[in-house]
Parts: C-alpha cells; sequence; structure tokens
C-alpha cells in the first residue's frame, strides 16, 4: 500500500479510503468485519463511514457495525484513522439534523457511542449547510476538538467557494480549518477540476473524491451487460446512463481502450485518480471482498503517459475555471 498525506496535515493516510456504505444494508455484519479486516491486512488504514449510513429506519447501524469490529480488538482501533460525517436528519425532531452547534454536539456523540470510541479523527460537513454561520459551526468544532473528540474537520460535497468561505472564517479564529474535501470526480464526471480541486489546494485540502467509477458506469458496465445471463448485469444508475447514446458511446471507446492494454476497467478508473493532482485517495466501497482485491491492484496499475492522454481524449475534462466558460 501507498501512503500520503492527508492535505496540508501531517497525517498519514493510505492511498485508497474504504467506504463503509454498503456495510448493513448490503453487506452483513460479518462480511463486512471480512472486508475490514482484509483491507488493514493490505495496509489501507484510512476508513470512511457517516451516521446516517443504514438508512431509513436503520440510520447509524453502519457506524455500530465498525463499532463491533473495533471492540474485537487486535489493534484495529489504532491501526485505522476514522472519519465519519454530520448533518443529515436522524430524526423528526428540530436540531437532528444540519449543522447548528446544538447538532454537531449532539451527533458528535452519538457517533463515538455507535462507534465505541473516544475520538473521530476526521469529522466531516456532508453537505453545506446555508442556515448556520460558519463562526457558529467552527465554535462548535473547536470545543471538539478542545476535548479531544475529533481531531481534524473535513467537507463533503461542498463548491469551492465555500471551501474559501469555510477557511477564511476559521483562519479569523485562529482554527485549522478543513483539511479534506470529498466530492464526486471521477473519468466521467469532472466539473470538480473547475473550482473544487483549485480551491482545495490552495487551501491546503486533501481530496477525496467519491463515486470513483460512477455508480458502476467505468467497472466495466457494458461488458457486464453483455454477460447479463452470468447474472452481472448493470443495474440502477450505472444502466439508466448507458440508456444515453453519445455516454454508452464514450463508455465502449473507454472498455475498448482498456481491453486493448489489458486492464480492467475499473482498476483503470481508481488508476487514473491516483494521478490526478491534489488528490488523496478515491472512497473504495465493496461488497465483497473480491471487489476489494480489485480495487487494491489499482494502486499497483501506473498508467502511461499515452494511455492517460488517450483517457483525457475519451473523457475531456472541462478545464479550470474561468477558461472552462469563458474566453
Amino acid at each position: 500500500m501507498e501512503y500520503t498525506q492527508l492535505g496540508r496535515t501531517g497525517l498519514k493516510v493510505s492511498r485508497l479510503v474504504l467506504g463503509t456504505m454498503n456495510f448493513g444494508p448490503i453487506t452483513t455484519e460479518s462480511d463486512s468485519h471480512t472486508i475490514m479486516d482484509a483491507g488493514l491486512a493490505a495496509g489501507l488504514n484510512f476508513f470512511d463511514t457517516a451516521n446516517v449510513y443504514g438508512w431509513g429506519e436503520n440510520k447509524g447501524r453502519t457506524e455500530e457495525i465498525i463499532g463491533s469490529w473495533f471492540a474485537k480488538g487486535g489493534g484495529r482501533r489504532e491501526k485505522t484513522v476514522l472519519a465519519t460525517k454530520v448533518y443529515g436528519d436522524m430524526g423528526e425532531w428540530p436540531n437532528e439534523g444540519r449543522l447548528s452547534a446544538l447538532n454537531i454536539r449532539r451527533a458528535a456523540e452519538a457517533s463515538l457511542k455507535r462507534l465505541g470510541t473516544d475520538h473521530i479523527d476526521l469529522y466531516q460537513f456532508h453537505h453545506v449547510d446555508r442556515n448556520t454561520p460558519w463562526e457558529e459551526i467552527w465554535q462548535a468544532i473547536d470545543v471538539l476538538v478542545q476535548q479531544g473528540k475529533i481531531l481534524y474537520a473535513g467537507s463533503s460535497n461542498f463548491a469551492g467557494w465555500n471551501i474559501a468561505q469555510a477557511n477564511e472564517a476559521a483562519a479569523r479564529r485562529c482554527s485549522l480549518g478543513l483539511v479534506s474535501e470529498q466530492c464526486l470526480y471521477n473519468l466521467a464526471e469532472r466539473r470538480a477540476e473547475m473550482e473544487v480541486i483549485p480551491a482545495a489546494r490552495t487551501y491546503g485540502l486533501g481530496v477525496i473524491p467519491w463515486s470513483p467509477l460512477h455508480g458502476g458506469l467505468l467497472g466495466g458496465a457494458i461488458r457486464k451487460e453483455r454477460e447479463a445471463s452470468g447474472g452481472r448485469s448493470a443495474t440502477g444508475r450505472s444502466a439508466d446512463a448507458l440508456k444515453n447514446a453519445a455516454l454508452r458511446e464514450q463508455i465502449q471507446a473507454y472498455e475498448d481502450l482498456c481491453a486493448k492494454h489489458g486492464h480492467e476497467p475499473g482498476e483503470v478508473g481508481l488508476a487514473w485518480l491516483l494521478t490526478r493532482p491534489g488528490v488523496t485517495g478515491p472512497i473504495v466501497g465493496p461488497r465483497t471482498q473480491e471487489q476489494l482485491e480489485s480495487a487494491l491492484r489499482a494502486v499497483e496499475l501506473k498508467l502511461s503517459d499515452d494511455f492517460l492522454a488517450e483517457l483525457d481524449g475519451i473523457f475531456p475534462g472541462p478545464g479550470p475555471s474561468p477558461e472552462a466558460f469563458a474566453w
């Protein structure tokens, strides 16, 4: 496993982030523990979750599964850089969601209890709260840092100007501010390159891409569609996206290119992200141990400059702002 610093911090994290959103709703607790053990054995030390994972009536279930894994001991908690998130509604009563100082305090305490730990390494804002001033948010975060209950703060799904606004407000308080941004970013969705990634790099945030294979679209979706008789058909967002003729043509060209070079499309999609400036590591959300093993191989896959140029030809990025939309 390769490691890098998380943004401008001294924290070392693996170049892949283990996403846990499937733990509970799709992957059983036992299988989730097996996947986490396998990830740790492979040197993957950065785990990502959120208080709402488990969804519906089972919100919080994913954190509980991670907590039961930590409880097994063996250095599991000590070896893990743990990231979770706050923002989503955890109940129907007022102040059970968003980023008020009250909810941040209560949500952090609830996550700590479910996770069975005394601190969260990276506490992330799952979305922008347009109704809460940053002075209030940072006051709540500073208290948690002083109490030793969180170490770093990060963002998710922020616009570039939100990152600037947040960190300028933190600087006025002499606080560390955001150290990471978790955003939608992959070969087929490169709009983050316009402003989000430049802002993150300017303010020293590590970029953590989510949905690195665009809902499975970059994981060999057309090939799996052809192999539907084997039970591997494209479903959900991937199947819907393939109905777009222009996008389908792009994906076919992508799969053909990967086949020409003898690479698995999913591994290429992850390996490409690892070449992008500012990227700490993409989030992989394996449902099975086999999917985790495929993701781990992507770290070892080195893409040539010619191959990267061919990928840019298939999926051209928008370019930085303002050139992306102006002369």
